[in-house]
Protein backbone atom coordinates (compact mmCIF):
# COMPACT_ATOMS: atom_id res chain seq x y z
CA UNK A 1 0.00 0.00 0.00
CA UNK A 2 2.84 2.37 0.86
CA UNK A 3 4.53 1.67 -2.48
CA UNK A 4 1.27 2.45 -4.30
CA UNK A 5 0.96 5.78 -2.47
CA UNK A 6 4.56 6.75 -3.28
CA UNK A 7 4.08 5.77 -6.93
CA UNK A 8 0.85 7.76 -7.19
CA UNK A 9 2.44 10.81 -5.56
CA UNK A 10 5.44 10.70 -7.92
CA UNK A 11 3.17 10.29 -10.92
CA UNK A 12 1.12 13.35 -9.94
CA UNK A 13 4.23 15.47 -9.33
CA UNK A 14 5.81 14.51 -12.65
CA UNK A 15 2.60 15.00 -14.63
CA UNK A 16 2.08 18.38 -13.00
CA UNK A 17 5.56 19.49 -13.99
CA UNK A 18 5.16 18.22 -17.54
CA UNK A 19 1.76 19.78 -18.13
CA UNK A 20 2.12 23.27 -16.68
CA UNK A 21 -1.19 25.09 -16.90
CA UNK A 22 -1.98 28.11 -18.98
CA UNK A 23 -3.43 30.51 -16.43
CA UNK A 24 -4.60 34.10 -16.17
CA UNK A 25 -1.72 36.56 -15.97
CA UNK A 26 0.90 34.09 -17.14
CA UNK A 27 3.21 34.37 -20.12
CA UNK A 28 2.85 31.85 -22.93
CA UNK A 29 4.17 31.27 -26.43
CA UNK A 30 2.31 30.24 -29.57
CA UNK A 31 3.26 26.61 -30.20
CA UNK A 32 1.22 25.99 -33.36
CA UNK A 33 2.21 27.05 -36.87
CA UNK A 34 -0.49 29.74 -36.76
CA UNK A 35 -2.98 30.59 -34.01
CA UNK A 36 -6.16 32.30 -35.20
CA UNK A 37 -7.61 34.86 -32.79
CA UNK A 38 -11.35 35.40 -32.41
CA UNK A 39 -13.38 38.18 -30.80
CA UNK A 40 -15.09 35.77 -28.39
CA UNK A 41 -15.40 32.18 -27.29
CA UNK A 42 -18.27 31.23 -29.62
CA UNK A 43 -17.59 28.95 -32.58
CA UNK A 44 -18.69 31.66 -35.02
CA UNK A 45 -16.99 34.57 -33.27
CA UNK A 46 -15.43 37.06 -35.68
CA UNK A 47 -11.75 36.58 -36.52
CA UNK A 48 -9.54 39.43 -35.31
CA UNK A 49 -6.12 38.27 -36.47
CA UNK A 50 -3.55 35.56 -36.04
CA UNK A 51 -0.25 34.92 -34.30
CA UNK A 52 2.72 33.00 -35.63
CA UNK A 53 4.66 30.26 -33.89
CA UNK A 54 6.95 31.61 -31.19
CA UNK A 55 4.94 34.79 -30.51
CA UNK A 56 5.06 35.71 -26.82
CA UNK A 57 1.67 36.50 -25.31
CA UNK A 58 0.11 37.44 -22.00
CA UNK A 59 -2.83 35.27 -20.96
CA UNK A 60 -5.67 37.62 -20.02
CA UNK A 61 -8.21 34.96 -19.06
CA UNK A 62 -9.00 31.29 -19.53
CA UNK A 63 -12.43 29.81 -20.24
CA UNK A 64 -12.29 26.02 -20.50
CA UNK A 65 -10.19 25.11 -23.54
CA UNK A 66 -9.92 28.71 -24.73
CA UNK A 67 -7.67 31.54 -23.62
CA UNK A 68 -7.84 35.25 -24.29
CA UNK A 69 -4.33 36.41 -25.12
CA UNK A 70 -2.56 39.64 -26.01
CA UNK A 71 0.62 39.82 -28.06
CA UNK A 72 3.52 41.31 -26.10
CA UNK A 73 5.04 42.74 -29.31
CA UNK A 74 1.75 44.27 -30.56
CA UNK A 75 -0.63 45.11 -27.72
CA UNK A 76 -3.47 45.88 -30.15
CA UNK A 77 -3.46 42.21 -31.24
CA UNK A 78 -5.75 40.53 -28.72
CA UNK A 79 -8.28 37.70 -28.94
CA UNK A 80 -9.36 34.18 -28.04
CA UNK A 81 -7.56 31.03 -29.18
CA UNK A 82 -7.44 27.38 -28.18
CA UNK A 83 -5.25 26.64 -25.17
CA UNK A 84 -3.72 23.84 -27.26
CA UNK A 85 -2.11 26.57 -29.44
CA UNK A 86 -0.09 27.76 -26.44
CA UNK A 87 2.87 26.57 -24.42
CA UNK A 88 4.26 27.69 -21.08
CA UNK A 89 7.70 26.94 -22.48
CA UNK A 90 9.39 29.43 -24.80
CA UNK A 91 9.03 28.43 -28.45
CA UNK A 92 11.70 29.58 -30.87
CA UNK A 93 10.66 29.59 -34.52
CA UNK A 94 13.84 29.40 -36.56
CA UNK A 95 14.46 29.79 -40.27
CA UNK A 96 16.03 26.32 -40.27
CA UNK A 97 12.68 24.71 -39.48
CA UNK A 98 10.33 22.80 -41.73
CA UNK A 99 9.35 24.15 -45.12
CA UNK A 100 5.74 24.31 -46.35
CA UNK A 101 5.82 20.87 -48.01
CA UNK A 102 7.21 19.25 -44.85
CA UNK A 103 4.48 20.85 -42.77
CA UNK A 104 1.87 19.56 -45.23
CA UNK A 105 3.37 16.06 -45.02
CA UNK A 106 3.36 16.18 -41.22
CA UNK A 107 -0.30 17.19 -41.33
CA UNK A 108 -0.96 13.98 -43.26
CA UNK A 109 1.03 12.00 -40.71
CA UNK A 110 3.97 11.50 -43.08
CA UNK A 111 7.54 12.61 -43.31
CA UNK A 112 9.44 12.73 -46.60
CA UNK A 113 10.99 9.27 -46.04
CA UNK A 114 7.60 7.63 -45.46
CA UNK A 115 6.03 9.36 -48.48
CA UNK A 116 8.97 8.29 -50.70
CA UNK A 117 8.51 4.69 -49.53
CA UNK A 118 4.80 4.82 -50.41
CA UNK A 119 5.54 6.32 -53.83
CA UNK A 120 7.99 3.54 -54.72
CA UNK A 121 5.76 0.79 -53.34
CA UNK A 122 2.56 1.36 -55.27
CA UNK A 123 0.15 3.66 -57.00
CA UNK A 124 -0.97 6.11 -54.35
CA UNK A 125 -2.76 9.22 -55.48
CA UNK A 126 -1.58 12.02 -53.19
CA UNK A 127 -3.06 14.59 -55.59
CA UNK A 128 -6.55 13.63 -54.38
CA UNK A 129 -5.47 14.09 -50.76
CA UNK A 130 -4.04 17.51 -51.61
CA UNK A 131 -7.23 18.43 -53.50
CA UNK A 132 -9.39 17.39 -50.54
CA UNK A 133 -7.25 19.33 -48.07
CA UNK A 134 -7.52 22.44 -50.27
CA UNK A 135 -11.31 22.59 -49.90
CA UNK A 136 -12.36 25.54 -47.80
CA UNK A 137 -15.77 26.47 -46.45
CA UNK A 138 -16.76 30.04 -45.65
CA UNK A 139 -17.96 30.92 -42.15
CA UNK A 140 -21.36 31.82 -43.64
CA UNK A 141 -21.72 28.40 -45.32
CA UNK A 142 -20.56 26.63 -42.19
CA UNK A 143 -23.05 28.58 -40.07
CA UNK A 144 -25.86 27.71 -42.51
CA UNK A 145 -24.87 24.02 -42.39
CA UNK A 146 -24.82 23.97 -38.58
CA UNK A 147 -28.09 25.85 -38.10
CA UNK A 148 -30.07 24.09 -40.83
CA UNK A 149 -28.83 20.75 -39.52
CA UNK A 150 -29.80 21.83 -36.00
CA UNK A 151 -26.32 21.07 -34.73
CA UNK A 152 -24.95 22.56 -31.52
CA UNK A 153 -22.94 25.67 -32.40
CA UNK A 154 -20.70 25.31 -29.35
CA UNK A 155 -21.84 28.63 -27.88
Amino acid sequence: MKKMFVLLTLTLLVSGALFAQISKGSTAWVSSYKADLKSGTGFFARGVGSLEMGTEVTVLQVDGNLAEVQSKANSSLKGWTAVSNLSTRRIVASGAGADASEIALAGKGFNQEVEDAYKTGGNYNFADVDKTEAITVSQDDLYKFVTEGRLNTGE
